[in-house]
């Protein structure tokens, strides 16, 4: 199908549409690109060859100069260098600027991974490399969109357009911009600072850099006609900076804050920042943004990994697989299978049922600590019943939420249980592949998921999850291997799909981005034998954090669909029984 990618999944096709690039700010829309599928912004030819709206170049021989492309303009700037030391180095071969030894400006070390600018110059980029400092900034662009459509970011280095549309094509051979006409061969000042050309219906604009400059920007002086602003000469000389109320010695330095260190010179106060990435920087798959405290910028992490236990057990392995597996003995769950340091292990329970099981207590051991979760949030550590919340001095801390217990180890291993059959399970990225039991291996890959405690990879989770039986027969409600439970008659078939119908209905907004057929399956199953009546709630809960962990507000799904949290069942403030029934799917 043109413009999506499809794939089977469980003798399903699904479909995504093709990611295309982002066209903010662009007023030189093309209709489509090559494969049809995305709007493109128009490129540059430049010395004949074609440049993409976006991409930044240089010639070897001239290294002091770069080129951009944006919306069919290149724009060709002189690097204007800076040097933060009296001794400077010349450049090296290919490169334009100076170098210093130290990575520091202004009291800021500059690491090899993140640029640091000056908060007079926001356009001034400094980099290290193997000890040296090298300092440099670049003209901004020329923007292709009307004035009024220009805006600046604050902190940003160059004004964006905001924005984007079509615009007619100019007569063969010239160009268009703004929404002026230039023949072709024909040359056009822009503004003070730039003088452009029309060539191969490419604007090319040579633009001037200015000098970097180390007065505030409040007291930087535009004089009319000029390109650039100037600092005015300063009349008294002293020593010693005075900020807040303290006194700082001239050279002295010190931290505002983990983005931004200042030092005084000469009686001047200069401040030297680190520059995050983009506020709308995506990380690849399997990671996420953390901003650490202490730390400036937000970056990507791996993110952790999460097993999920619902209903007539219905488990979602840290590698995505699902799968049902109605055993009614203890189980180990997850383990550190490597280094041993954690294990966590259900007991399932049958309720007194044929062929269901639900998942009744929690165990969790790290280290010497045990600690015990039970049905209407019992809970025990080291055997001894106690109430959350919780905290084992360097161990453990356990809290209660609304409606479920969240346990928090210092491995980095945490536990969310609602009371009754909900589990959920996060480890850290550190124990990829370290893992074993009835939630995968977590190695990123679900297609091996199914490894027995033997090392034996099966396709039946029945056989799978047997393996991981623990605590001998003694442990199960019933024997291990019966089949799952079938629907008997058209009638109570119906029934169940109407109780399971919200899922289609009260949680529309997640549909976009969760796939709620799953957990409609699982819940229609967990209707099959149900010795509680509101069977159906699990899977509306197990949906619900997903959707939750995946940004997706919700409405008060609970007061919808008539499931109270295992909290509030405690509590006595259960939803009366004889309230009317769900919507029906429709």
């Amino acid at each position: 199908m043109k413009c999506f990618t499809c794939w089977c999944r469980k003798r399903q096709v699904e479909c995504e549409p093709e990611k295309c690039p982002g066209n903010q700010g662009c007023y030189r829309l093309l209709n489509e690109s090559k494969d049809g599928c995305c709007r493109v912004c128009k490129g540059c030819i430049y010395e004949g060859v074609h440049h993409p709206s976006g991409s930044e170049w240089s010639d070897p021989s001239r290294p002091c100069t770069v080129m951009t492309c944006k919306a069919g303009v290149v724009t060709e700037s002189e690097i204007q260098c800076y040097t933060p030391c009296r001794n400077p180095q010349p450049p090296a071969p290919g490169q334009c600027c100076p170098t210093c030894p130290g990575c520091r400006i202004n009291g800021q070390l500059v690491t090899e991974n993140r640029d640091v600018g000056i908060p007079e110059d926001p356009c001034l980029k400094c980099r290290c490399k193997a000890g040296w400092i090298t300092c440099s900034k670049q003209a901004c662009p020329v923007l292709h969109c009307p004035q009024k459509n220009i805006s600046r970011v604050p902190g940003e280095c160059c004004k964006q357009c905001v924005g984007s549309r079509y615009l007619m094509e100019p007569p063969k051979g010239g160009c268009l911009l703004g929404f002026q006409v230039h023949l072709a061969g024909k040359a056009f000042r822009l503004d003070h600072c730039t003088q452009c050309s029309c060539l191969n219906a490419t604007s090319i604009c040579r633009r001037k850099a200015c000098p970097v400059l180390e007065c505030a920007p409040e007291r930087q002086v535009s004089t009319p006609g000029d390109c650039c602003p100037h600092c005015p000469p300063i009349l008294e000389s002293t020593t010693t900076c005075t900020i807040g109320g303290r006194t700082y010695e001239d050279g002295e330095s010190w931290e505002l804050d983990p983005c931004k260190t200042c030092v005084c010179q000469q009686g001047q106060v200069r401040c030297a920042m680190q520059m995050c990435p983009q506020k709308n920087m995506v990380c690849p798959s399997n990671y996420k943004m953390v901003q650490r405290p202490g730390e400036c910028c937000p970056r990507c992490v791996e993110s952790d990994g999460i097993c999920t236990v619902f209903g007539d057990p219905h488990y979602r392995t840290f590698d995505g697989k699902f799968y049902s597996f109605q055993g009614s003995c203890k189980y180990q769950l997850a383990a550190d299978c490597l280094g041993h340091t954690f294990s966590i292990r259900v007991t399932n329970d049958a309720r007194g049922t044929r062929t269901s099981s639900w998942t009744k207590t929690v165990a969790i051991k790290v280290g010497e600590v045990k600690i015990n979760l039970g049905q209407k949030m019992r809970l025990k550590v080291n055997g001894h019943k106690v109430t959350a919340p919780y905290r084992l001095e360097g161990k453990a801390t356990i809290n209660k939420t609304e409606d479920s217990l969240i346990v928090e180890t210092h491995i980095g291993v945490k536990v969310l249980w609602d009371g009754s059959s909900f589990l959920e399970v996060s480890a850290p990225a550190s124990y990829k592949g370290r893992l074993c039991g009835l939630c995968g291996n977590f190695n990123l890959a679900a297609r091996d998921d199914f490894t027995t405690r033997r090392g034996r990879l099966v396709l039946d989770p029945d056989k799978f999850g047997t393996s991981w039986r623990v605590g001998g027969k003694r442990a199960c409600a019933r024997p291990d291997g019966q089949s799952q439970c079938q629907h008997q008659g058209s009638h109570k078939s119906m029934e169940n799909i109407r109780h399971c119908g919200p899922l289609q209905t009260v949680f529309s907004a997640c549909h976009k981005t969760l796939n709620f057929m799953t957990y409609l399956q699982s819940c229609i199953l967990d209707m099959c034998e149900c010795p509680l009546r509101r069977c159906y709630c699990e899977s509306f809960t197990a949906y619900a954090h997903e959707c939750m962990r995946l940004g997706v507000q919700l409405p008060d799904w609970r007061a919808a669909t008539g499931c109270p949290s295992a909290w509030t069942e405690h509590k006595g403030h259960a939803v009366p029984r004889n309230r009317p029934p769900p919507p029906r799917l429709h």
